[in-house]
């Protein structure tokens, strides 16, 4: 499979951007196209509810095509750069070039939305990609038919289906670059097959993001955004709403209002678009969330709502307070239909709790003063933040996605994503003539005392050093040409 890859990134070497914007432009069109189809097929392997399949990774996905197909000809275009007046007369550019093959291996929350994104960038920028997607959510063939048809995309995007053993395997194949979401574990096991190959990797590792309530807030309007943002996938996403933060001031009235509102929600799988939350994606996460309640309700924490639709991998929304540092839910990740709440005095502790965790992939700030809402976001130690809103930063796809800490490194998405699929080279352009350079051999007194006569003039103050560094670059080319002193 490396091998077809290798070969596949040789051929589109030959292929010129345009050439592989017009197959993603047609790929645009048949998601666009089959959107009920995709959607069907993704409620059935994930459990989502119809909204969330349709706008999380339909929508989404067919926004980031449009503007990749928008940007990437700015975004990859050759570069000018500034040369020196030292260099006079010589050209500097960066060209940013494909890695060859890389390795896409995606999880099971998004599995249509972050294969797209990754595999489309990578093969706009001129990358053969091997997909290895997540056992629990293959969505086996459907990348094919989309495909169908479109040979650029058919040659240089093949999928690997399989376990962990299938994605070890094509590390050990050694390709160029490795871009993976998915669980902290498993992100170290990557990390540690690829650093003796001396293979890139960007890693995506989720979340436990704070949303931070002030006292100056529409309530209503934070609960519905609270709910949503904790809830929406089940969930099930690395930029869920995990710790809710809200001043001391509106906390009870904030709870009060969010255990009302969780109450209206639709639990539901297979709905016609009428669900508010579907089911659970696979058994082991159900245990999981499951056992993290009963630790929190072990050691003293409040638990409204939960529990499982029996026969089902449907969980109840719980909402959860009076917790303590020690418990799992404020340790590890909570992948799963979990709100909770805590309180906080000002903005200083608000910025501290937010910044407790070893996580950092995203956050929100929730505050009619926009100045405080900016202060807070630039101290927050996360890569996004959305002020009045949630998980908003992943709707624009011009802008990069990745975290900071045990979140991972390295950014998807945006111009920054998109030129992350290439290595840039530094290139820099001379004439051809019979002209020798002046630090070139032999080495001479006279040419060293002219060098730090130019040294001197070039980086001196004052009106004379520009003139000094003339005079003495004027000598040197002239030094430059002639043989050793005394041959």
């Amino acid at each position: 499979m490396i091998d077809q890859a290798r070969n596949a990134a040789e051929q589109l070497r030959s292929t010129s951007l345009t050439e592989r914007l017009a197959e993603l432009e047609i790929l645009q069109a048949r998601i666009r196209d089959d959107q009920e189809m995709l959607v069907e097929r993704i409620m059935a392997e994930t459990g989502k509810t119809r909204t969330d399949a349709l706008v999380s990774e339909i929508m989404g996905s067919l926004d980031y095509l449009h503007w990749l197909h928008g940007a990437a000809g700015k975004v990859l275009a050759d570069e000018k750069a500034p040369t020196p007046i030292a260099l006079m007369g010589k050209q500097s550019q960066i060209w940013h070039e494909p890695w060859g093959v890389v390795l896409v291996i995606t999880p099971w929350n998004y599995p249509f939305h972050i294969a797209l994104t990754a595999l489309a960038p990578a093969f706009a920028a001129g990358n053969a990609v091997i997909l290895k997607p997540s056992e629990h959510t293959p969505l086996k063939g459907v990348f094919e038919a989309l495909f169908d048809g479109l040979p650029l995309l058919q040659s240089a995007v093949q999928i690997a289906y399989g376990d962990g053993d299938m994605a070890q395997t094509l590390i050990a194949g050694r390709p160029d670059r490795i871009c993976f979401t998915g669980s902290a574990r498993t992100g170290r096991r990557i990390l540690a097959q690829a650093a003796p190959l001396l293979i890139p990797v960007d890693l995506e590792l989720g979340g436990k993001d704070a949303m931070l309530v002030f006292e100056d807030v529409n309530i209503p309007r934070t609960v519905a955004g609270a709910l949503w943002g904790a809830l929406t996938n089940a969930g099930q996403s690395c930029t869920s709403v995990e710790r809710l933060y809200v001043q001391r001031s509106i906390h009870d009235a904030f709870v009060s209002a969010l255990r009302t509102s969780m109450d209206a929600l639709v639990v539901n799988q297979g709905d016609a678009g009428d669900a508010d939350i579907g089911a659970m994606t696979t058994e082991f996460q159900c245990d999981i969330v499951a056992a993290q309640l009963e630790d929190a309700r072990e050691k003293g924490a409040s638990v409204y709502g939960g529990g499982r639709v029996p026969g089902t991998r449907l969980l109840r929304p719980a909402l959860v307070t009076a917790v303590t540092p020690e418990m799992r839910l404020m340790q590890e990740e909570t992948f799963g239909p979990v709100i909770v709440v805590e309180s906080f005095e000002d903005e200083a502790q608000a910025v501290a709790l937010a910044n407790g965790a070893p996580f950092g992939l995203s956050a929100s700030v929730w505050s009619k003063d926009l100045e405080r809402a900016r202060r807070v976001a630039r101290a927050l130690r996360v890569g996004a933040v959305s002020i009045n809103n949630v998980m908003l930063t992943e709707g624009n796809p011009a802008l990069p996605f990745g975290g900071v800490g045990e979140s991972g490194y390295g950014r998807v998405k945006g111009a920054e994503g998109l030129r992350g699929m290439t290595r840039s080279k530094a290139v820099l352009i001379d004439k051809q003539s019979g002209k020798l350079e002046a630090n070139w051999y032999p080495y001479t007194r006279s040419k060293y005392q002219l060098f730090g006569d130019l040294i001197r003039g070039l980086f001196g103050r004052g009106p004379g050093a520009l003139l000094r560094f003339a005079r003495a670059g004027l000598k040197l080319e002239s030094v430059a040409q002639k043989p050793r002193e005394g041959l």
